[in-house]
């Protein structure tokens, strides 16, 4: 970008630059200094009067603060959701208090002066929890581990860019809204953050500025002891355009110049390098004790006598101060009513569209998906892997929602999740060696190798406005290790996204131990929020979308086998996995129950044919694709598929850590161990799944029952897969 330079008499400015900057320079020099003290004085007290909280971050960045809620950015104390309202996303989200006071001092009807108080108090309805939470008035994102936050805000800024470049039409821009995002030095050592960072560079998200609380602190002392990077050369190199702030502490001004400066960059992000003291005014100002603790009585009457202000009075909060953020209400009402002309006029000019719009403010989908799911009769009855059995069911709806987002890390080849006629969100002017381009109106989104951030960054387009966007991802079910915190924090929040797992036992294969996920279906079966469902054939398949396009405020992992699966038609339901565990083949008068899961459903079945057949023994067979649902049914129920009542076993067959079965089962065929190196049919029976070897244990373990009484059995949870891998 050319330099760009505000100046005070409007001259070659944008209108609204022009406005906003007039408003600063209105506004009385003296009055910005007494908000910037009592505002310094108030965290102070918030945090001493519990003794704990996080106040020199806060403190530090007072100036930043009123140059962005008093000047720069587009908000509605009075409809916190007006839908094209600025983001703001505290990355850093420890100091809380900035954002919780600047809520309260602007008007927000929630955030009273006693609720503000509530900080780091014992009070259940408390709206200043100790990072600031989505379900709050005010706050687009749950922040808290960092580098989550600014990944969370490239996603909020995708969302704008791509409802912009859907519904934007001349002299209507219906979505233009800003994302403002406050990190600090920690932020910027998160992995997670990089590849953010990598990718609002690599799209050109000009509507992203990011503001770096450089106090050069962590906890452990100052940054220098672990990082000594040159930031500004990295967000360069990044794609992003960086503006330097030496004072960021009182210089209100500069800082008003240089949000109002990142509002007209038209090619790239802004990076605002802003130079702060954590702890301004106190005993311990620079140094890492201003971190994370109260100041101690004695500290906080430094504090105010530094800023001139009473230290035996404590929460002052004067009306000039009050006077001072007074507008912003009427400002933002004045932007809505702006806004609702602008949609009127829309609706008028382009009615369809408009129709479609307002849907998706409503987070409703754009068509009926229920009627897009094809039918069970329509599904391949040879065997099928059941990546491809999700590409059958998603690409049709993909093709057809507006408000689905479809992306991989970088395994398009492997995931099956493109579909016919698709665009790729892209930077509409990168033209890529290998031909792929697209633009902001596109859905289908190239993650690179940033299984991380691919999550973290969803959340932000599922947060953007509930319902207005279905994030859906894909990996390899293995590296969601990798994006397991992103998953969480959308799991945290209540957004709504789907993440496609693929190659997720055992069979895949060749690729072996490193690919072999055996442990982390017990990560994510335990996850709150989550539903974890493991479909065993196409028809389970679409029983997991529709449970997932269901789950309006809980996450979706769907768990798919890279090997063919045996379909079977005749037994599995899609209506039984919306159920989470469902009769697959009943027998009257069994000896047995064996639980089949997902790509392990085929060593069930031909385990009940080799006890018929070799022991005499009837087994009946339950397909059990997710335990979330199956825990949110009925007791009757959840009694008639499990037979709690019976007097026979039930035995579990899937080849991953046996965790969590054991609420479900008395005994399991599992695997203890990580995978190896060899095809997929051979590594199954390399570790002894195969139906000659598991009917003989299950059958003696039927014996014993028979023996000894169910009672003999029951809290002992049996492991019968003996095979140990030796290293």
């Amino acid at each position: 970008m050319a330099p760009f330079t505000i100046n005070s008499n409007g001259e070659d400015e944008p209108a609204q630059v022009s406005a906003d900057l007039k408003r600063f320079n209105d506004d009385d020099p003296a009055t910005v200094d007494l908000v910037l003290r009592q505002f310094r004085c108030l965290i102070a007290d918030l945090c001493q009067q519990f003794n704990g909280g996080h106040p020199g971050g806060a403190m530090g960045m007072a100036a930043i603060g009123v140059a962005l809620w008093k000047y720069v950015m587009k908000y509605s104390p009075s409809n916190p959701n007006y839908f094209n309202r600025d983001r703001f996303v505290l990355s850093n989200g420890h100091t809380c208090l900035f954002q919780y006071a600047f809520l309260h001092l602007t008007g927000y009807k929630h955030m009273t002066f006693d609720q503000l108080k509530s900080y780091h108090s014992a009070r259940h309805d408390s709206f200043c929890p100790g990072h600031p939470e989505i379900e709050h008035d005010g706050i687009e994102v749950t922040t808290g581990p960092l580098g989550q936050g600014i990944a969370n805000a490239v996603g909020l800024a995708m969302a704008t860019k791509h409802l912009a470049a859907v519904y934007n039409k001349p002299n209507y821009a219906l979505v233009n809204n800003m994302t403002w995002c406050m990190i600090g030095d920690a932020c910027l050592q998160e992995g997670v953050a990089l590849e953010a960072i990598q990718l609002a560079g690599h799209w050109k998200l000009n509507n992203l500025v990011v503001m770096y609380d450089n106090n050069q602190v962590t906890c452990d002392g100052s940054v220098d002891l672990c990082n000594t990077e040159d930031v500004n050369a990295k967000m360069r190199s990044c794609g992003w355009e960086v503006i330097d702030i030496q004072d960021g502490c009182y210089d209100v001004e500069g800082l008003v110049k240089a949000l109002l400066q990142a509002k007209t960059c038209s090619e790239k992000p802004t990076f605002i390098n802003v130079q702060t003291v954590i702890g301004v005014g106190s005993e311990v100002a620079g140094d890492a004790k201003a971190h994370g603790a109260a100041f101690g009585a004695e500290g906080v009457k430094t504090i105010k006598r530094y800023f001139g202000r009473n230290p035996d009075e404590h929460f002052v909060v004067s009306d000039k101060v009050y006077a001072f953020f007074r507008e912003m209400a009427s400002r933002g009402e004045k932007e809505e009513e702006d806004w609702s002309n602008l949609l009127n006029g829309y609706a008028n000019e382009y009615p369809e569209l408009h129709n479609e719009f307002q849907k998706r403010i409503a987070g409703e989908f754009t068509e009926d998906w229920r009627s897009i799911i094809p039918a069970k009769e329509t599904f391949p009855v040879a065997p099928t892997p059941s990546r491809k059995s999700a590409g059958i069911i998603c690409n049709p709806l993909a093709a057809t929602l507006k408000n689905l987002m479809v992306g991989t890390a970088d395994l398009s080849p492997s995931v099956n999740m493109i579909w016919k006629g698709k665009v790729d969100f892209q930077n509409p002017g990168l033209k890529t060696a290998c031909g792929i381009n697209g633009n902001y109106a596109g859905r289908y989104i190239h993650w690179g190798i940033r299984e991380h951030a691919m999550c973290s960054i969803s959340n932000g387009l599922a947060a953007f406005n509930k319902g207005t966007i279905l994030p859906i991802t894909s990996s390899f079910f293995m590296f969601y290790i990798y994006a397991a915190p992103g998953v969480r924090m959308g799991a945290l929040q209540g957004l709504q996204a789907i993440h496609i797992a693929t190659h997720d036992s055992i069979g895949t294969g060749e690729d072996g131990p490193t690919h072999q996920p055996i442990a982390l279906p017990s990560l994510y079966r335990s996850m709150p929020n989550v539903l974890y469902i493991r479909p065993c054939d196409t028809e389970e398949t679409a029983g997991a979308f529709i449970a997932s396009l269901e789950a309006e405020n809980t996450s979706s992992i769907i768990s798919l086998s890279r090997q063919n699966l045996e379909q079977y038609p005749q037994y599995s339901s899609r209506d039984g996995t919306q159920r989470g565990a469902y009769v697959f083949i009943e027998e009257e008068d069994a000896d047995l129950t064996l639980i089949g899961v997902g790509a392990e459903m085929v060593f069930a079945v031909k385990t009940r044919d080799v006890l018929r057949d070799e022991f005499q023994l009837r087994a009946r067979i339950v397909s059990f694709p997710c335990q979330r649902l199956f825990d949110g049914q009925t007791l009757d129920y959840k009694r008639q598929v499990l037979q709690y009542r019976s007097n026979t076993p039930r035995v579990v067959i899937e080849a991953y850590a046996v965790n969590g079965w054991e609420r479900y089962a008395d005994a399991g065929f599992s695997m203890s161990t990580f995978g190896k190196s060899l095809p997929g049919k051979d590594a199954y029976k390399f570790f002894g799944f195969d139906e000659h070897i598991i009917a003989p244990a299950v059958a003696t373990l039927v014996e014993e029952v028979k023996i000894e009484g169910i009672e003999n059995l029951r809290g002992e949870f049996r492991d019968l897969n003996v095979h140990t891998h030796t290293f």
